[in-house]
């Protein structure tokens, strides 16, 4: 952890919609709808996973991961929001906001490797059906898991602990909904350029390399596709990516636009949705996304379901 120096405040006061001070109602009543949601959808994936023997597979351990992440992901800054929007004190403590911005920095580099991750699972089992449980054995399985976490965490660890030693100059008051890198080196006094080229560059590794991973995968997946002579074969091979698909649409488009352009170059209030949408709204909408484009998953919650009914 970063020591305090007398430029960081005791407190940090989050602006929020400070222009729009109706947006709050409406968007304290939709957190309150979507976390409980978010947390349940995603507890349920992990749950059927575990539970049915079916879903045993890489493409569901790796499926487990990411509603794990997600769960953690929006319980890092929801909390702390519905706090904020149901009172008339929007503060948070400056050791809060450290633990905020490694926690949520931690679970959002994570899932850009984790995306990239099931991208290549799809490919081996489209394009090396044959050797797809040699290749994507329990081991590999384990590392690819091991190695995401681990550099998310060191990402974080380098990235958040840099932007802490930006002097602050007693300024304590953050034009958004939580704590981020790229809106605390917006903050900062002095010269930040340097940090801003630094948050950029090292993003393009978390952000884009996975992301050159997941298009190079689905290429040769549509010509592998397109291969397929039967109609049905090609239907089937296309619905095992289309959820995947959209997930990484709906993560990447604002985490792109957030990340990997300067924090000085972005409207004021482009920051606070592109947080929302990343940090709630895809976690939230992830389950429902894999659950109804997904026989297997759907058919697993059927069979939990019934068995909770009958059992009681």
């Amino acid at each position: 952890m970063v020591l305090i120096n007398e430029s960081h405040p005791k407190d940090f006061i989050l602006l929020g919609f400070t222009d729009c001070p109706w947006l709050e109602l409406p968007l304290f009543i939709i957190l309150l709808i979507t976390y409980p949601t978010a947390m349940m959808g995603n507890m349920a994936i992990i749950l059927v996973s575990k539970l049915d023997p079916r879903l045993h597979s890489p493409m569901y351990f790796f499926l487990t991961n990411l509603s794990f992440l997600d769960m953690c992901y929006t319980t890092s800054i929801v909390p702390q929001m519905l706090f904020n929007l149901g009172s008339s004190k929007k503060t948070i403590s400056y050791i809060g906001c450290i633990v905020q911005l490694y926690f949520f920095t931690i679970m959002g580099s994570t899932e850009c490797l984790l995306l990239g991750i099931m991208s290549f699972d799809r490919y081996v089992a489209i394009c090396r059906p044959l050797h797809y449980t040699r290749i994507m054995n329990q081991h590999l399985c384990i590392l690819l898991a091991s190695v995401m976490w681990l550099t998310g965490m060191t990402y974080t660890i380098s990235e958040v602990s840099v932007t802490l030693q930006l002097p602050l100059c007693g300024i304590n008051k953050l034009d958004h909904l939580l704590c981020e890198i790229p809106i605390l080196i917006k903050t900062a006094c002095g010269e930040k350029e340097t940090n801003e080229l630094a948050l950029s560059v090292v993003c393009i590794f978390i952000v884009a390399v996975p992301l050159c991973v997941i298009l190079a995968s689905y290429a040769s997946i549509g010509r592998a596709i397109f291969k397929i002579k039967s109609s049905e074969g090609r239907k089937k091979a296309f619905g095992t990516c289309s959820s995947h698909l959209i997930v990484v649409f709906l993560f990447y488009g604002p985490v792109i636009s957030m990340y990997l352009y300067p924090p000085s170059s972005t409207s004021r209030d482009q920051p606070k949705f592109m947080a929302l949408f990343y940090g709630v709204v895809t976690p939230t909408l992830n389950p429902f996304i894999y659950t109804l484009r997904n026989k297997d998953v759907k058919g697993a919650l059927g069979k939990l379901v019934r068995n909770i009914f009958s059992s009681k």
